[in-house]
């Protein structure tokens, strides 16, 4: 991966946050519940999730780092949902969780020379893991999360006008 598309994940990476809690700006406890579909997560599962994933997410960078060839561990993250109790927990300590994990991570992004870039382990599911496989996935994983944040308060706007 050149400098520049690196730059723009790590760029995309930093806004994550703010692109969460922009698609939470102006939502009301009633509107974090409903889910916009079958299947689908609600929008108060989606933060809990945000902050397990980002918290897992800084791990992973930090033992691709520190470690020699590390192994890193996949996770269920429907039970995670399940049993960690994503339906009724408030989201603001998750929130914080979040944007804390991806702050110190950033900072982590900011100082990596070239040969950390190259670094890598086994992911359980997936097999070889890099650095760059690393920020290529969480780069674009809150944007994603923060489209059906918006999907889900929209579906519950909706719900309570019919």
């Amino acid at each position: 991966m050149d400098r520049e598309t690196r730059q723009q994940l790590i760029d995309a990476y930093k806004d994550g946050y703010r692109i969460v809690a922009e698609a939470l700006s102006g939502a009301k406890d009633e509107d974090l519940d409903t889910a916009p579909g079958e299947g689908k997560w609600t929008a108060r599962e989606i933060v809990h999730h945000l902050a397990d994933s980002e918290m897992t997410s800084a791990i992973r960078l930090r033992l691709l780092l520190a470690s020699p060839s590390p192994h890193i561990v996949g996770y269920d993250q429907e039970a995670f949902a399940k049993k960690l109790y994503y339906q009724d927990r408030p989201i603001e300590a998750s929130l914080d969780a979040f944007n804390a994990a991806r702050r110190t991570t950033a900072e982590l992004l900011d100082r990596m020379s070239e040969a950390d870039w190259l670094k890598e382990g086994t992911h359980s599911e997936h097999g070889r893991y890099t650095v760059t496989k690393w920020l290529e996935l969480y780069a674009a994983h809150a944007h994603a999360h923060a489209d059906q944040i918006r999907s889900a308060i929209d579906a519950a706007r909706k719900a309570r006008l019919k």
